[in-house]
C-alpha cells in the first residue's frame, strides 16, 4: 500500500466515523513521521556525528510495518545496530555536534549501501530470510529508496554544507559473533577507505588506552563505495573517521556514556595532532 493510499483509507474512515483508536495512533505516527531524527547543537563546531542503523522501526508504509519477523529478530543486530543511537547522542553531547540518525531498520534499506549495491535490500541476514524483502521488485527498491534513503542522505547533507571544513564521524555497532562464525576479539574498529587522515592519527591515540583490543579496518573493510562516508566525507574531501563498537560493551546508558567519553576525548586529542597542536597535558 502507499502512503497516498494509506493516507485516502484513513481519512475516508474519518469521515464516517469508523476510525479506531489503533487506528489514530497510527494516523497520527504516519502524519509526524520522518526517515531521519536530527539531535541538534547550536555550537560553533566542526564535528557532525551520523549514525545509519540507528533504528529497527519498519514503517507502516512499508508490509503495513511488518517484515514479516517476530520481535525477537528485530530486536537482533540484522535490524539495527545495537546501543549505537544512544552512543552518538552522547558522543554529540561531548563534541557539541549535531547528530543525524536513521529512522527505519537498516532491514527496510541499508542507508550505509550505494544506490545499486546488491545489499541494499538484505534478504537473508546472518541465517535470517527476510520474508517482505524476498524476491522484491525493483519498483519496490525505487519507492524505498524516495521514502527512505533518499532523504535520510538529503537531511546529512542539509547538515554539512553550511560548515567550513566539517569531520565526519559514522557510529555503528557490531554483533560480537555471526552465526556459524569465529568470535570476533576487538572492542572497537576503526574503519577507514583512501582517506586516512584522521583515522590514522586517531588510531594511534586510541592505542594509548592499552586496555583496548582495536581493529584496524576491522570487523569490516572501510571501502564501501557509495555508503554514507563516501557519499558525503570521501567525495568531498571532507576528514572522517568510522568507529564500530562490539554492541554487547554499549548495551546499556552507563557503557554509552562509558564509550562516548573515551571516543570523544580521543577524537579531540588526534583533531589536536591535526591542526599542530600538543596534547600531552590534556585529560
Amino acid at each position: 500500500m502507499s502512503a497516498q493510499t494509506f493516507l485516502a483509507l484513513v481519512l475516508f474512515s474519518v469521515y464516517h466515523g469508523n476510525l479506531s483508536n489503533n487506528s489514530f495512533l497510527k494516523l497520527k505516527l504516519f502524519m509526524n513521521y520522518r526517515p531521519f531524527e536530527i539531535f541538534e547543537n547550536k555550537s560553533a563546531t566542526p564535528w557532525v556525528i551520523i549514525c545509519d542503523h540507528a533504528s529497527n522501526i519498519v514503517p507502516e508504509s512499508v508490509a503495513k510495518g511488518s517484515l514479516g519477523l517476530d520481535k525477537l529478530e528485530m530486536k537482533r543486530h540484522i535490524a539495527f545496530d545495537i546501543g549505537a543511537k544512544n552512543l552518538a547522542v552522547e558522543l554529540g553531547n561531548i563534541l557539541k555536534a549535531p547528530v543525524i540518525c536513521s529512522n527505519f531498520s537498516r532491514l527496510v534499506i541499508d542507508p550505509n549501501r550505494g544506490e545499486k549495491d546488491p545489499t541494499l535490500v538484505m534478504q537473508l541476514y546472518d541465517g535470517t530470510i527476510i520474508p517482505a524483502n524476498k524476491n522484491i521488485e525493483k519498483t519496490e527498491i525505487l519507492r524505498r529508496l524516495n521514502l527512505f534513503y533518499r532523504p535520510y542522505h538529503d537531511a546529512i547533507e542539509q547538515v554539512l554544507a553550511p560548515l567550513e571544513n566539517p569531520i565526519v564521524v559514522s557510529i555503528h555497532s557490531f554483533t560480537p559473533q555471526l552465526k556459524g562464525k569465529k568470535k570476533r576479539p576487538w572492542h572497537i574498529g576503526l574503519l577507514a577507505a583512501n582517506d586516512r587522515r584522521l583515522h590514522d592519527v586517531f588510531l594511534r591515540c586510541l592505542k594509548q588506552e592499552q586496555s583496548l583490543y582495536i581493529g584496524d579496518n576491522q570487523p569490516y573493510v572501510g571501502k564501501l563505495p557509495g555508503d554514507t562516508i563516501d557519499q558525503h566525507a570521501i567525495k568531498k574531501g571532507r576528514l572522517n573517521t568510522l568507529i564500530e563498537v562490539r554492541n554487547d560493551l554499549i548495551c546499556n546508558n552507563e557503557n554509552q556514556k562509558k564509550w562516548a567519553a573515551i571516543i570523544g576525548k580521543k577524537l579531540k586529542q588526534a583533531k589536536d595532532l591535526l591542526d599542530g597542536r600538543s596534547f600531552k597535558n590534556k585529560t
